[in-house]
C-alpha cells in the first residue's frame, strides 16, 4: 500500500494544520495501538518522548489519549533526544516508541516518528499498515481495559548514563573546553550534564527552550552561534546538535565547521585501524561528498549508498551486518551504542579521538578535500511536484549529460519540508556553478 501520511521519516507538517492536527494524532495513535496491540491483551506499553515546542504538548496529550483508547499503557518521557526515545523503548520492553518532533525545522512544524520493539524505527510496510487502519479505522477497547498513563522523571538520567558508557574507559575530559549548542531542543538538560560529567569544561548555548526558539540561529543548521563562542572562550571544540540532537555538526578550536562527511570519516578511519569496523564499510546517503568516498576507497574502507534519510542508513546497515553509518548533514548512526543517528555519542566520539591522539580539533576534523559541491533548496507550495514538469525534466536531462565522467546531480524532493533539494558536484567549478544555477531556474519557474 503506498504511504501517504508518512514520509521519510515519520509524519511531519505545521502544527494545527493537516496533519499536524490533534485528531489526527490521536487517529493516529489509535491505529498504532490496534496495530501493536493484536492479541488485545493488557499489559502492552508505548513510551512517548517529544522536544520543546509548544506544539508538543498538544501532540502528546493527543496521542496518549489515542493510545489509552485502544488498551496501551503510557510512559511519558517529557523533553528528551530522538535516540533515548529508540534506546528506552528497547530496554523498557515496550510494544513501541514514539518521537514528537520536527527535527531541526523551525518551531511551527512538528513530526511524530515510530520506533518498533527493538527500538528502531518502522519500517515502510508496518508504517503502510499503520496508514491503513488510520484510514479505516480502529475498535476501542472496553472500558475496563483502557490503558492507564504515568510520567517518569529518570529518563533523561538513563539515557545520560547510557550515553557516558560509549566513552573509552579510564579517559576523561579534564582540561578541555566544550561548547555545547542544544539548539533549545531535546538535549538541553542531558548534553551538557554528559560533558560535565566526563570532565570538560562545559560552555552550553542553545539551552533555554521557551517553546518557539528550538533551532532558532542556534543548533546545527545554524552552527554560527557556537562559531562565536568557540573563537570567544577560547575553546577546544564546539558540538552542534539540532531540535532532536539526532544530528552534529563540528566546530574546531579555530571556528571552522566540519559537517557529517568528515566526522564519519574520521570514526571510519579510527575503527577501522583498530579493527572496530564491521564490515569494513561506511554507509551513506547519495548526498555524501565524492570526496570521501574516494578518501575511504585510498583507505581500504568500502562506501555503500542508499536513498536519503536515516532510516535507509539503517536499514543498509542491518542487512549489511555494517556498524557505522550516516549523512552529510550529520545524522551519524554507530549501531554498537543507539538505533538511530546521536549527535551527542558523535561528538564524544570526536572528543575520544582528540584525547587519545592528543591532537587539536582542526588537525582531525580535515580528513579529506571535498569535491566542489553546491546545494540549493527551493520551497514550494505543497501539491503538484515541479520535478514533474516537462520543461524542468528536460533541464535536467541536459544538465546530466553535461556531467557525465565529470560529477553528479541530485535533485529531488525533500521528506520532511516542502523544498526542492539540489546537489551538483563536479571538480569543474565553472560547469558546477552553471548546472547549479540553470536546474535552480528551471525549478523556480515552474513553481
Amino acid at each position: 500500500m503506498k504511504r501517504t501520511l508518512f514520509g521519510t521519516d515519520g509524519v511531519r507538517g505545521t502544527a494545527n494544520t493537516y496533519p499536524m492536527t490533534a485528531e489526527t494524532a490521536l487517529r493516529l495513535a489509535a491505529a498504532a495501538g490496534r496495530y501493536f496491540r493484536t492479541d488485545k491483551t493488557q499489559g502492552h506499553k508505548v513510551v512517548i518522548g517529544k522536544d520543546t515546542r509548544r506544539s508538543g504538548y498538544m501532540i502528546e496529550s493527543a496521542l496518549t489519549a489515542g493510545f489509552l483508547s485502544t488498551g496501551m499503557d503510557v510512559v511519558l518521557l517529557g523533553p528528551i533526544p530522538t535516540p533515548a526515545v529508540g534506546m528506552l523503548t528497547h530496554s523498557m520492553r515496550a510494544d513501541v516508541g514514539v518521537m514528537v518532533s520536527a527535527s531541526h525545522n523551525p518551531h511551527h512544524d512538528n513530526g511524530i516518528k515510530f520506533f518498533g520493539p527493538d527500538g528502531y524505527k518502522l519500517s515502510d510496510t508496518a508504517e503502510a499498515e499503520i496508514e491503513s487502519l488510520f484510514h479505516s479505522g480502529v475498535d476501542l477497547c472496553l472500558p475496563d481495559n483502557i490503558g492507564r498513563a504515568n510520567r517518569i522523571e529518570s529518563a533523561t538520567g538513563r539515557y545520560v548514563e547510557a550515553v557516558k558508557t560509549t566513552f573509552p574507559i579510564g579517559r576523561r575530559l579534564d582540561g578541555m573546553k566544550v561548547v555545547i549548542d542544544c539548539a533549545n531542543g531535546a538535549a538541553y538538560r542531558a548534553a551538557p550534564e554528559v560533558l560535565w560529567e566526563l570532565g570538560a569544561e562545559v560552555i552550553p548555548i542553545g539551552v533555554e527552550p521557551n517553546g518557539y526558539n528550538i533551532n532558532k540561529a542556534v543548533g546545527s543548521t545554524a552552527p554560527q552561534a557556537a562559531v562565536a563562542s568557540v573563537l570567544k572562550y577560547g575553546a577546544d571544540l564546539g558540538i552542534c546538535l539540532d531540535g532532536d540532537a539526532d544530528r552534529v555538526a563540528i566546530v574546531d578550536e579555530k571556528g571552522q565547521i566540519a559537517d557529517g562527511d568528515q566526522v564519519m570519516g574520521l570514526i571510519a578511519g579510527r575503527w577501522a585501524k583498530s579493527g572496530n569496523l564491521r564490515g569494513g564499510a561506511l554507509v551513506t546517503t547519495v548526498m555524501s561528498n565524492l570526496g570521501l568516498e574516494q578518501w575511504l576507497e585510498g583507505q581500504g574502507i568500502g562506501m555503500h549508498r542508499t536513498d536519503v534519510g536515516d532510516r535507509y542508513v539503517v536499514d543498509a546497515m542491518r542487512q549489511g551486518g555494517f556498524n557505522l553509518g550516516g549523512e552529510q548533514s550529520g545524522h551519524i548512526v554507530m549501531s554498537d551504542y543507539a538505533t538511530t543517528g546521536d549527535g551527542l555519542l558523535a561528538g564524544l566520539q570526536f572528543l575520544a579521538a582528540m584525547v587519545e591522539t592528543n591532537k587539536t580539533a582542526s588537525d582531525l576534523a580535515k580528513v579529506f578535500t571535498p569535491c566542489p559541491q553546491v546545494l540549493k533548496n527551493i520551497r514550494f507550495v505543497p501539491g503538484k511536484s515541479p520535478l514533474e514538469q516537462t520543461k524542468v525534466q528536460a533541464v535536467v536531462k541536459n544538465a546530466e549529460a553535461s556531467l557525465i565522467g565529470k560529477g553528479r546531480l541530485l535533485i529531488r524532493k525533500s521528506g520532511t519540508e516542502p523544498l526542492i533539494r539540489i546537489m551538483v558536484e563536479t571538480q569543474d567549478e565553472v560547469l558546477l556553478m552553471q548546472v547549479a544555477e540553470d536546474v535552480s531556474q528551471a525549478v523556480r519557474n515552474a513553481i
